[in-house]
């Protein structure tokens, strides 16, 4: 069974993606669409994984942790045990193996890469690597966090399943991209 990788992330105009543990926008509509990205399946029998590094999993507020319907998997060196909240992994190839063996195996529709940076770095490097959907914020934000370089060998691809064209809340326009490896 050959794993898809896909990269969900919202970027400013320089790229920055946090600033202290926190998005630095608020914006409904992208996070509902994150969600709905990230949980939906077509197989009801299914579940999305959300692969996440460790710093990523500790800024989701706890209230909202585990990201719900979804299998959360935390990327980490350190020997940490998050119960029944979340897996533990070392590596992305690590987590493939998680999920191509054992329990999952069967039970895995996608697995969405959700942050951040250096996960983010890791997976567009992957072999796995299968789209990036990155929402472009279309303003200048504080940040301290920044998504990584876009490879030259991707390429912008129609996806009619996302919203097209520029959309606009509170004030803030964004565009939805979906990226691809050439």
């Amino acid at each position: 069974m050959h794993l898809n990788l896909n990269l969900i992330a919202a970027a400013c105009e320089n790229m920055g993606i946090g600033i202290n543990g926190t998005l630095p926008w608020k914006l409904k509509n992208e996070m509902a669409f994150f969600t709905s990205m990230t949980t939906k399946t077509k197989d009801a029998n299914k579940k999305n994984v959300v692969l996440m590094g460790r710093r990523t999993w500790e800024c989701i507020p706890s209230k909202y942790r585990p990201l719900r319907n979804r299998i959360n998997m935390v990327l980490t060196s350190q020997s940490l045990d998050y119960g029944n909240q979340a897996i533990v992994c070392k590596s992305i190839p690590h987590a493939l193996e998680i999920i191509s063996q054992g329990p999952l195996k069967d039970k895995v529709e996608n697995i969405w890469v959700i942050g951040g940076s250096s996960v983010y770095k890791a997976a567009m490097e992957s072999p796995n690597f299968h789209r990036l959907y990155l929402t472009r914020i279309k303003q200048y934000f504080e940040c301290d966090t920044f998504f990584p370089t876009i490879p030259n060998n991707f390429t912008k691809m129609q996806d009619l399943d996302i919203p097209q064209g520029v959309q606009e809340e509170d004030g803030i326009q964004f565009v939805y991209e979906v990226y691809e490896k050439k």
